[in-house]
């Protein structure tokens, strides 16, 4: 096999760790860099369009498990040197966390279904292009810089993701199910809603980071299964390379999740989001006018 579909695996998997915490949207840059640098580490296209399914999502686990290291002593506070106080507050913000993870869930498998049923194409189907990527991109781009001006001088009403209330996850999960669109960001429609509930930047930030972690895990567990139904009924057998090229991904994710994660949490402490809504303007833009030109 060339060396080539080794690269490309290491080049998703820093993209995804870059893109999955900044709020520019991962999935919306893989589907776009695929369009440019598909798989071709073997001849059948129908185990590589069923694999780059399961690549995309599958890759971000190790993402996840980038939060999970930086922040584990506050997600599992369950040894011997932790107090009663912080194993509650652990218990109180999983339970926020889980709650803001049901509506995107939700709606994400059964919506998902209706949709399929109802038009004979899925939300990957009728979404998962670089047309309404680059049309997402631009929105919500556009829309932090309104928020930003609007919430400047502003003081925060809640400073600290402990103190974010049961209602206010709820809205912030809300939120989530608009980055069921490619395009949106799942880090940026989470820390934008939160912003508008009166959330501070830092403490936004932190909850997407922890509502990453059921979200990810289960579309990479879903995704998983379908992709061994799909061949498995089809008789289709994917070759051992492809598992490997996503251990690649996925490692390469985690350890560059590891320092974008860093950055991202001292960044908002001092910036606002404004950078990320032009450069979300800008790359839409120049999606939109390849489309035209090519």
């Amino acid at each position: 096999m060339a060396a080539i579909e080794w690269l490309k695996a290491v080049f998703y998997g820093i993209l995804e760790g870059i893109t999955e915490w900044l709020p520019i949207s991962s999935t919306g840059h893989l589907i776009l860099l695929s369009e440019w640098l598909p798989f071709r580490f073997c001849e059948d296209p129908a185990i590589l369009n069923a694999y780059w399914e399961l690549f995309e999502v599958v890759v971000q686990i190790g993402a996840v498990c980038a939060v999970v290291v930086l922040f584990f002593g506050r997600l599992f506070p369950f040894g011997k040197r932790f107090s009663n106080e912080e194993r509650r507050s652990a218990l109180h913000l999983w339970a926020k966390v889980l709650l803001a993870s049901l509506p995107a869930a939700v709606v994400g498998i059964f919506g998902d279904r209706l949709l399929e049923r109802l038009t004979g194409k899925d939300l990957d189907g009728w979404f998962y292009n670089g047309m309404v990527v680059s049309a997402a991109l631009i929105f919500y781009g556009i829309a932090f810089l309104p928020l930003e001006k609007a919430n400047k001088g502003k003081l925060p009403k809640i400073e600290k993701n402990e103190n974010i209330t049961v209602k206010t996850a709820i809205f912030i999960g809300l939120f989530q199910i608009l980055s069921l669109i490619p395009g949106t960001s799942r880090s940026g429609s989470t820390i934008l809603g939160a912003s508008l509930l009166g959330v501070s930047r830092s403490a936004a930030a932190e909850f997407s980071f922890f509502m990453a972690v059921p979200v990810m895990m289960g579309a990479g567990a879903v995704k998983t299964v379908g992709f061994l139904e799909t061949t498995g009924k089809a008789g289709l057998s994917m070759p051992p390379v492809g598992w490997a090229l996503l251990a690649v991904g996925t490692i390469v994710s985690f350890l560059v999740s590891m320092l974008v994660i860093r950055f991202l949490t001292e960044f908002v402490k001092k910036h606002t989001f404004v950078p990320f809504g032009v450069y979300r303007i800008l790359l839409g833009a120049a999606v939109l006018i390849w489309y035209f030109v090519r």
